[in-house]
């Protein structure tokens, strides 16, 4: 019998999830609010609210199994169909990450090294966190906030009115600065059963908060302790599912940023550069399917097309290059898609991986 898996989200990486499943048999349900949603092409498409009940009854009686793409969902959505169908990850894990502050929580209660932080509920509350982590420190609002959004860099005393009166009408949190040497992630998974895999540790590079290159890490010196952690967090939820954690190196130290509930950004190159890729992995898992390799197919790189995408002719004339268009309407500062570069030869792979990121960024806006 076939399985239906429902997406609560309906943009690249609920379409991405639908490609990587269809081939296995699978079929997808999407709920997105967007007429024009990028994993329509892939899927079923209820075009109504998150939080319309009779949308969402709907996808509950359709499909076998329901899982998300994103953070921003209302906690009420997603407790409304868990009581109906399964949800994997479960809305536990989602409730945790959207906040920023039961998140670190959870990070201290399992003894996972992070940056100091402090809850900021009023002007008076900022003062004294601002005391006690120095400057600078990023302010960030504690839900609602990705690809750089909600936070303000305090670099100085006089900041604090204008971060104050630029995110102070929600609950806040002050992190204390991190003088990273790299930005990496660990991308794991794990099914119904308990298994857990894991892919190589992704090296990331970020401007203006967003991804804009991860480079898979065959030998990196964190990869044991970036695993224990994300294992530490899978277990501890009891989780099905991709699980991304995303972390700073600092010197010899390896502190949590925050993880994501979901196949994430960083984890594209495994489409082409892994055995088995984390959307596939990810649907496999929510399904009750075994999990497949995880090995990677040489080296690896991901570089992200942002506001708008080069002509799709001069991407693919590189060889050992895939093409990833969203489908979506160029627009500054927007994911529009993105290309994967692998191979064995590490020489013709970086020539071709520089030469992919001189188009992303001749486009970019």
């Amino acid at each position: 019998m076939t399985t239906t898996i429902g997406i609560v989200g309906g943009g690249q990486l609920a379409r991405m999830l639908a490609l990587a499943g269809i081939p296995l048999g699978l079929r997808f349900v999407i709920l997105d609010p967007a007429p024009d949603a990028g994993a329509a092409v892939a899927s079923e498409h209820i075009c109504q609210a998150y939080d319309d009940l009779v949308a969402l009854n709907e996808l509950a009686e359709r499909c076998d199994v329901i899982t998300y793409e994103f953070e921003n969902i209302p906690a009420s959505a997603m407790a409304h169909l868990a009581a109906k169908v399964p949800v994997h990850p479960a809305p536990e894990a989602l409730a945790i990450s959207r906040d920023r502050l039961t998140e670190k929580n959870l990070f201290r209660e399992l003894g996972i090294e992070l940056p100091p932080y402090f809850t900021v509920d009023s002007r008076a509350d900022l003062e004294a966190a601002v005391a006690k982590t120095g400057l600078p420190a990023v302010l960030k609002t504690r839900t609602l906030g990705y690809d750089g959004k909600g936070q303000f860099v305090l670099r100085a005393h006089a900041n604090l009115d204008t971060a104050w009166k630029t995110l102070g009408s929600v609950p806040l949190i002050l992190e204390g600065f991190v003088p990273f040497d790299r930005e990496i992630s660990i991308v794991a998974a794990r099914s119904i059963g308990g298994e857990i895999c894991y892919w190589l540790i992704s090296e990331n590079s970020h401007q203006g908060g967003i991804l804009r290159l991860a480079r898979s890490q065959p030998d990196d010196p964190f990869t044991r302790q970036a695993q224990g952690y994300v294992k530490r967090i899978l277990e501890r939820l009891q989780y099905v599912g991709v699980m991304a954690l995303e972390l700073f190196c600092v010197g010899d130290r390896l502190l949590a940023n925050e993880m994501a509930p979901r196949v994430h950004n960083s984890g594209h190159w495994t489409i082409e550069g892994a055995e088995t890729s984390q959307f596939e992995n990810h649907v496999r898992a929510v399904a009750g399917l075994p999990l497949g390799s995880t090995a990677s197919v040489g080296h690896a790189a991901m570089v992200n097309f942002i506001g708008a995408a080069p002509i799709p002719s001069e991407v693919l004339e590189l060889t050992d290059v895939h093409l990833h268009d969203y489908g979506k309407t160029p627009r500054a500062g927007r994911k529009v898609g993105h290309a994967t570069v692998h191979g064995v030869d590490a020489v013709r792979f970086e020539a071709q991986l520089a030469r992919l990121r001189v188009l992303a960024d001749a486009v970019a806006c």
